[in-house]
């Protein structure tokens, strides 16, 4: 019985500490700083919204919403903080993406650098705000694949890195 007992609490410690390191690894500590400093730039809790990232033959979007339809804090949040963010891209300003993640995400150069190429379209949706981003040449639209399949694996939203000609329809 005691033996069974040293054993059971030796998994439960070994379990803890593979967890503990885990958190601690290099690539853990990344995405906890990604999300920290995204949620004080942004404004709202990433655990209380969803972001999205979407390829497209002529560029891509940003689909920000709250996960529930009854915070309209988060969908305001979401709302401005797009909406400010459509203006900055714009105008070939890119820090807030950096400041979030620590790094100049790929693509920012180009589309710094051939902002009067690329079109950016906010729009509201029911639970938050999107920017579609539509581009002019193959090379901006290389750029921006780039910067947002960067979006999908820093923010680890899980979504498909394919090119589609479909919208997203809320």
């Amino acid at each position: 019985m005691r033996i069974a007992l040293l054993f059971a609490s030796s998994l439960v410690l070994s379990a803890t500490i593979a967890a503990q390191q885990a958190q601690e690894s290099p690539e853990g500590a990344r995405a906890q700083g990604v999300i920290t400093r995204g949620e004080h730039v942004m404004g709202f809790s990433h655990e209380a919204t969803t972001h999205h990232f979407h390829l497209f033959r002529d560029g891509g979007e940003i689909d920000f919403s709250a996960n529930n339809p009854a915070d309209k804090t988060s969908i305001d949040l979401i709302r401005t903080h797009l909406g400010h963010i459509a203006k900055m891209f714009a105008s070939g300003n890119f820090k807030t993406p950096m400041i979030i993640h620590d790094t100049n995400p790929p693509g920012v150069a180009t589309m710094v650098k051939l902002k009067e190429q690329i079109r950016y379209q906010y729009s509201q949706t029911e639970r938050g705000a999107r920017i579609r981003i539509t581009t002019a040449t193959q090379g901006t639209t290389d750029a921006v694949h780039a910067f947002l399949l960067f979006q999908i694996v820093d923010h680890q939203t899980g979504d498909a890195p394919n090119i589609s000609d479909d919208i997203s329809k809320e």
